[in-house]
């Protein structure tokens, strides 16, 4: 999708620098969009990035930005300056982590962690991002999250119900702001190739053959996801779940 951002149409995207963001970050730059991305510890692959879209499309801008979510007071400066500038157009809440452990083996320590990055730092940056998108009477609001917030998967407990949060706040920001022309959606990919999924190699002929295509995701396939959830045509899309999983959602991954 090319041509569709109007002038000065500027979108943040949290976790930009690697995969899943690094995707969303291209494909909306290759749309027209100005962009500003965070990264937390990838610095060189994050200037490379800006440095490249740069050399790619002189006429737009593109930043990149060091914040760390889980430190709360740098998430609270960062979301001040944000209700303070001019509106940006969208705002994707990329960023997250990941925990294993079975239930009853839950850290509290960790588990809060999980929750600051995944959940309240996406809430705080959207408390100040979204004042200039309402002032403007135009936004969207993207939030990545995960199939495991509707689906139960073994030592996922703490990072599920982190998505599960995710989902119930932009359901209800979608109805909140919805007359003031933003709107907000979750996405909810099932298994990307992505590091995130490094751990897991062992286990990948399994867990794909439990996949109805039978592959893991693409980073640039949801980042096209979220390419169209900026674009025109979902002006009238809001307060939706749009899973992208290869089918997981549709049954019981038991067939005879």
């Amino acid at each position: 999708m090319t041509d569709q951002a109007t002038t000065n149409s500027h979108v943040l995207v949290t976790g930009g620098a690697r995969g899943i963001g690094e995707a969303i970050v291209r494909q909306v730059a290759q749309s027209g969009f100005d962009v500003t991305f965070t990264f937390s510890r990838s610095e060189e692959d994050a200037n490379a990035l800006a440095r490249n879209l740069s050399e790619q499309y002189p006429n737009q801008s593109f930043m990149a930005r060091q914040l760390d979510l889980a430190d709360r007071e740098s998430v609270d400066a960062f979301a001040d300056d944000l209700a303070e500038r001019d509106a940006f157009f969208g705002f994707i809440h990329n960023a997250g982590m990941s925990y294993d452990a079975l239930t009853a083996m839950v850290d509290q320590n960790r588990a809060e962690k999980v929750m600051q990055l995944n959940f309240w730092a996406m809430t705080r940056l959207i408390s100040g991002i979204v004042r200039p998108m309402l002032a403007a009477r135009r936004g969207r609001i993207v939030g990545i999250g995960s199939i495991t917030f509707s689906h139960g998967v073994t030592g996922n407990a703490v990072y599920a119900a982190s998505k599960g949060a995710m989902m119930s706040y932009i359901k209800t920001l979608a109805i909140e702001v919805a007359r003031r022309g933003v709107c907000a959606n979750y996405v909810a990919p099932g298994f990307v190739d992505t590091d995130m999924l490094a751990p897991y190699q062992d286990y990948r002929k399994k867990m794909e053959s439990q996949i109805p295509l039978r592959r893991f995701a693409k980073p640039e396939e949801i980042a096209g996801l979220v390419d169209f959830l900026l674009s025109p045509p979902a002006a009238y899309i809001t307060g939706t779940v749009i899973p992208i999983d290869g089918g997981i959602h549709a049954g019981l991954p038991v067939q005879r």
